[in-house]
């Protein structure tokens, strides 16, 4: 990806501020923009209550949106963080590389509201667990091109990459597993995302040493 010569921006060069910078404020942007996909209720008879508590019940899927967005795009700064910390400098094969993941979780406001408004629909869980890989999957893209181009400023071994390759390829396997369970219940699809918190601690339990520092 991005082609001509690469060059290295080291830790303490302005440019390499200004990927994490541009990095942060985007994470911060598209978490902002899930709770614009939350309308308030138009009330036909502004006083009434039963009319509202119906109108917010039926806004329960959007606030369940919001708050599964919320939580996956913060999981993804936090990985997203935690990588860079690690970084010793950036070059261009990593920056393109970036702009890419941060186009997906841009995009991910969308498949929220999708998936807000038709819950009941495969097809609106599939496109959710679509873009949610993606974003996961280039979290390993990230790590290995950083690892290969020598970008890290600690030392980790074979083991330990695997580990965390594993570790972030596992929520790819399970919303590409959610697919297919979509089309015969959208709840039961969604409560397949939810299985990465014991497969989380499980890897966390048989991390192997070294593995702590890609956790921050």
């Amino acid at each position: 990806m991005g082609g001509g010569a690469k060059r290295f921006f080291p830790r303490d060069s302005v440019e390499f501020g200004r990927v994490i910078n541009f990095s942060d404020g985007l994470f911060a942007i598209a978490m902002t923009l899930l709770v614009v996909e939350v309308g308030v209720p138009k009330l036909l008879h502004e006083n009434d209550v039963r009319e509202l508590a119906d109108d917010l019940a039926d806004l329960i899927p959007n606030f369940v949106g919001f708050f599964l967005s919320f939580a996956v795009i913060g999981r993804y700064w936090v990985a997203h963080h935690q990588m860079f910390s690690l970084l010793r400098g950036v070059d261009t094969g990593l920056i393109v590389r970036n702009l890419v993941y941060l186009a997906f979780v841009a995009f991910l406001p969308f498949p929220t509201a999708l998936l807000g408004d038709y819950f009941g629909n495969p097809l609106a869980v599939t496109v959710y667990a679509a873009v949610a890989a993606v974003v996961s999957g280039l979290e390993v893209v990230l790590l290995r091109h950083a690892y290969r181009a020598g970008l890290l400023r600690v030392r980790i071994g074979p083991d330990v990459l695997r580990w965390g390759t594993v570790a972030s390829v596992s929520p790819v396997v399970l919303f590409a597993l959610s697919i297919p369970v979509a089309y015969w219940n959208t709840t039961a699809a969604v409560a397949v995302w939810f299985l990465s918190v014991p497969f989380g601690i499980f890897m966390d339990r048989h991390r192997p040493e070294g593995a702590e520092l890609l956790q921050g």
